[in-house]
């Protein structure tokens, strides 16, 4: 057996590390952590100075086992978790349960997976660093504190099941507050006039740098435009700079990774642990800024050898975080000289993204020229501008631009590439000018990246909490990730040209959402009460306090217990003054009217199933319900709109002798014909859908399951042979199996697929006998 043993955290880390040590060394992993608070009040001991109880976790308890075999044979046992205060965690947690030695144990941290790395933490190890214990055990205990005493009083005050945390609760606030920003924001008009002039057979574009306030004064100056002589009346030309962002850290990876690639946050700190792992690229959870002086001499190299010493230009970024640990580094590639990895598509995606950023990060500054021409309006004072701008020399935009969060302006006619060759005091000739009715726009709804960047500027949350938290709030329907559709709008448009003058009434679409953020009916009703009852909790400054006491914890400057105690005390008072708010003060339901048919109150609520619309009292037996519709809020719907809802379900002809009826469902719109439904699609409304559409649905439908079905088998209906999105399968129940390669799913007979079905490991144990059974 080999003398010295390394317990790292993933087997794939285990796999690429082993392959680096000489045989002396064992390479074994702990599969993550190994212990955890256990389910219940028994897990943390508030009387003695908040004493946390642990238990190994029951799929652990196989790993412990083998682990325990290996420490036995080994003189030496290596901790190599990651470089963090949940790696430090998981190092304790281990050398608790393995009973290990202080004599025997050695504490190994490195940032990439290289052998260089692993060598030289090898060479240096450490103790455990208790302070960074502390901290993790300390956010820990706190949340768990949170989540236990406030998660029962949401049950008892507004619906069973529900959640609270500390940090996923003040996400879900700045996303319901966002929302009611949006739903009080009111849209300003002005008017925007841009210009087009013909300049020997090219376009030349301009605006003018002001916007008029009233459809009346943009038609006047259009009008007093009529048979105006234009002039080149000033040309300037401004050299200027541009210099590359950082490389990335955890956040903004998360952030570029959604803009560029439509990532989502957990799917890019997916993708980046496999990177990690296969020795890639460092350490993917980081707040630092920072390139090793061995980075900064492999950028240079790879940058000279590409693109030559003109390209170069070292740069050492600092971080402004005050909890940003310098020693750590930026996420980098472990090798710049490899711009391609192995790996499935996404993998060099972002790999790709990673390498161009960290790179471009030590190149030279963009040079560019930006030529702005004056023109003069004979007929009137204004002036219109039109911009052109030149690269002069591209330094790092010849790898790399970042993106931003900057909704586009649909309106912007503005020429940013180079202008046709002009000089002061030309005429130029008119081809059109045009005044464009624009509209003011609240401020955006969050992307999950756009979130991220928002609790990072506020000290909310820090790297590796980042992806779980926005991973929660969407697992508990605080909140959805979808793109929704906009509104037509009305918009005036003004024109002249060769003389003439036109005015247009047009339309286009407004507010359609891609990929956005939307609170629940559920979310504003918890966030409501939390914020009565519970302010310090989801308060945003006290949130971030919180992160640096945490950080404090983290450097020995104060007692995590202390800590703890000072927030416990203030906290557990409130959850116990809750017990006597009734249910009723809680807004959970709005009174919107009478209806006018019945003359009974109209409400609208949270029901068992999701937010719904009533007709009559509680006791009223014969009271009548409907469901909202997505993208309805107890807090804004109108009589009117709750009334419409109650024309669901409706008749809308029949077929083949049965009724067909449309609706809408937890699942969206839909028709049902013969006790099978068919989804409706978002350009169909339930309220106006036709006959002769629904029937059309009804067979496209029937085709589409048709096509889908390959054969079913009289000896059991349950079991039947599909057509799927990857190819035939077996169909079973709930369960679905896999064809062997060779059979044909059209001449497959009942006795191989229950002897398929038999073989192949079971989700259910009961599987096998029932189809013996049917059979």
């Amino acid at each position: 057996m080999s003398k010295n043993l390394v317990i790292v955290e993933s087997p794939a880390k285990a796999k690429t590390i082993e392959g680096y040590l000489g045989k002396d060394f064992k390479v074994a992993s702990s599969y993550g952590h190994v212990r955890d608070l256990p389910k219940g009040d028994n897990a943390i001991d508030i009387k003695n100075r908040f004493k946390p109880t642990y238990e190994i976790t029951p799929d652990k308890k196989e790993v412990i086992k083998q682990l325990k075999s290996l420490v036995k044979d080994a003189e030496t046992i290596f901790l190599a978790s990651d470089d963090d205060r949940e790696g430090e965690a998981i190092s304790w947690h281990l050398k608790e349960v393995l009973n290990l030695k202080d004599s025997q144990t050695k504490r190994i941290v490195f940032r990439e997976i290289t052998k260089n790395a692993i060598l030289k933490a090898i060479e240096s190890p450490r103790q455990i660093d208790i302070d960074l214990v502390n901290a993790q055990q300390a956010r820990r205990i706190l949340d768990r504190l949170v989540g236990f005493e406030l998660s029962p009083i949401l049950w008892k005050k507004i619906k069973a099941g529900l959640s609270a945390g500390r940090v996923q609760s003040v996400a879900v606030r700045l996303i319901v507050e966002r929302e009611r920003e949006i739903e009080k924001f009111k849209s300003k008009s002005s008017f925007k006039i841009t210009a087009l002039f013909d300049v020997s057979g090219k376009t030349l574009s301009a605006e003018l740098p002001k916007k008029f306030e009233t459809e009346e004064d943009a038609e006047q100056f259009l009008k007093n435009c009529i048979g105006a002589v234009f002039n080149i009346e000033n040309l300037e030309k401004k050299p200027s700079k541009k210099s590359p962002a950082p490389p990335f850290t955890t956040s903004t990876l998360q952030q570029e990774a959604s803009r560029k690639l439509s990532f989502s946050v957990a799917q890019t700190m997916s993708v980046a642990q496999k990177l990690y792992e296969a020795g890639k690229i460092s350490y993917m959870r980081t707040d630092s800024v920072n390139l090793s002086e061995e980075a900064l001499a492999g950028a240079k190299k790879e940058i000279l050898n590409s693109f030559g010493p003109d390209f170069h230009q070292q740069r050492k970024f600092s971080t402004k975080s005050e909890s940003a640990q310098e020693a750590h580094e930026a996420i980098r590639p472990t090798d710049f000289s490899k711009q391609q990895v192995s790996g499935d598509r996404n993998e060099q995606r972002l790999y790709d993204l990673i390498w161009k950023r960290a790179i471009a990060s030590q190149m030279a500054e963009a040079q560019l020229e930006r030529t702005i021409a004056t023109i003069s309006i004979s007929t009137v004072p204004e002036k219109l501008i039109a911009q052109g701008e030149v690269i002069k020399f591209e330094g790092f935009l010849k790898v790399y631009l970042e993106d931003t969060d900057d909704e586009p302006d649909d309106e912007e006619n503005g020429n940013k590439g180079l202008l046709p060759p002009l000089t002061i005091g030309q005429v130029l000739n008119l081809t059109e000018m045009k005044g464009r009715q624009t509209f003011s726009r609240p401020a955006p709804r969050y992307t999950e990246a756009s979130l991220v960047k928002k609790l990072e500027e506020m000290g909310i949350g820090r790297p590796s909490t980042y992806a779980p938290t926005i991973s929660t709030i969407q697992k508990r329907d605080y909140v959805v990730k979808e793109s929704r559709e906009g509104q037509e709008r009305k918009y005036v448009e003004m024109k002249i040209s060769k003389g003439n003058f036109r005015k247009d009434s047009k339309m286009e679409i407004a507010g359609a959402d891609k990929s956005k953020l939307f609170p629940t009916n559920i979310a504003m009703v918890v966030n409501d009460f939390l914020v009565e009852h519970f302010p310090n909790v989801i308060d945003y400054s006290f949130t971030a306090k919180v992160e640096k006491e945490f950080d404090d914890i983290a450097h020995g400057g104060q007692d995590w217990q202390d800590m703890i105690d000072s927030f416990y005390g203030k906290f557990h008072s409130k959850v116990e003054a809750t017990a006597t708010v009734n249910r009723s003060e809680i807004n959970s339901s709005r009174h919107l009217g009478i209806d006018p048919k019945s003359g009974k109150p109209v409400v609208a609520r949270l029901g068992r199933f999701g937010p719904l619309v009533q007709i009559g009292e509680q006791d009223d037996e014969a009271k009548q319900f409907a469901s909202m519709k997505k993208g309805q809020f107890i807090e804004n719907i109108t009589l009117d709109e709750a009334l419409e809802l109650f024309k669901l379900p409706r008749d809308v002809g029949f077929f083949e002798d049965k009724k067909i009826v449309a609706g809408v469902g937890k699942f969206g719109p839909y028709i049902r014909h013969d006790n099978k439904f068919v989804s409706l699609g978002k350009e169909m409304d339930p309220l106006s859908i036709s006959e002769s559409e629904a029937i059309q649905l009804i067979l496209d439908k029937r085709d589409a399951d048709d096509k889908k079905m390959i054969k079913t088998f009289s000896e059991n209906p349950d079991i039947q042979i599909l057509n799927g999105r990857w190819g035939p399968y077996i169909k079973f129940g709930k369960d679905n199996f896999k064809i062997p390669k060779g059979t044909e799913p059209e001449s497959i007979t009942f006795a191989e697929v229950t002897e398929i079905i038999e073989k192949q490991p079971d989700t259910s144990k009961k599987k096998g006998k029932f189809v013996k059974k049917k059979a």
